[in-house]
């Protein structure tokens, strides 16, 4: 704890420097939080001096192979940078700045090719699949479409179904409310009516004027008025007799004989009623 501890006060006066470092409570998960820390930062510094070594090591490289390669220039055609012309100096700039795009490491055509067309074909690829995308783009937008199109259409049926179950409900409200009035009356009347025919037995009322028996007689008043019918056109060829009357006076009281017995009949059934 007391090693760990001298470790991170050393790493945080070399990250404050000149200036204090803030107070903090020493505990045994701070102590340890802050270990981390230092251990990951000096980790990285360790790196990042091993990076800074390194291009140091390959800026220095660079700089040999540039010497010397103006030592041979100079030496075997006798050309520096002083000597060349300004669209010489142009061009030599132009083909450096095309060597460190194309990332090469030279300017030889062995390097230059491959490189130009790796990239030919890197551009190539990135057309064909800018193509793709332009192709499933479209597609995404008329399916967008189509999907938007279906959306509005889904939007329309539910406000009219919303509408339509709104006036259903009303509808079904207003039925619901008569079904009530119309269950109240009934009940109503059906109370007034076990309440009339009580006092109709309390008064002892003939049967016989009731509605249903009123309409039973009225139906046998019927039959028999029917059955009267034929009886009267039997009677009807002899009404114009002439040739013997005392026949035909005959023929005359047989009938009025069928017409009264009717007659009784039907006048004992109306006292029976």
């Amino acid at each position: 704890m007391c090693e760990k501890i001298k470790q991170v006060n050393c790493w945080l006066s070399a990250v404050f420097g000149d200036r204090s470092v803030p107070q903090f409570e020493v505990n045994t998960r701070t102590v340890d939080v802050l270990y981390q820390l230092a251990q990951s930062s000096e980790a990285r510094c360790s790196d990042t001096a091993l990076l800074i070594e390194d291009f140091k090591q390959k800026a220095s490289e660079y700089q040999a192979d540039a010497s010397h390669l103006q030592d041979v220039l100079h030496q075997g055609v006798g050309l520096s940078c002083g000597s060349l012309s300004k669209p010489a100096a142009d061009y030599v700039s132009a083909l450096v700045d095309n060597a460190m795009v194309l990332g090469v490491r030279d300017t030889s055509l062995c390097s230059l090719i491959p490189a130009v067309n790796k990239l030919t074909s890197e551009l190539l690829e990135a057309e064909k699949s800018n193509r793709r995308l332009e192709r499933e783009l479209r597609a995404s937008r008329k399916s967008l479409g189509a999907m938007l199109m279906l959306r509005g259409n889904l939007q329309g049926d539910i406000e009219k179904t919303a509408k339509s179950q709104a006036v259903e409900g009303a509808k079904a409200e207003e039925r619901l409310l008569s079904l009530d009035f119309v269950t109240m009356k009934a009940r109503e009347l059906s109370t007034r009516r076990v309440k009339l025919e009580a006092q109709l037995v309390s008064r002892n009322m003939d049967k016989s004027i009731t509605h249903k028996a009123i309409v039973q007689l009225s139906e046998e008043v019927d039959a028999l008025k029917k059955e009267i019918i034929p009886l009267k056109k039997k009677l009807e060829p002899y009404m114009d007799l002439s040739a013997s009357p005392s026949l035909a006076q005959v023929k005359i009281e047989e009938a009025k004989r069928e017409l009264a017995a009717l007659d009784s009949q039907l006048e004992m059934n109306l006292d029976f009623k």
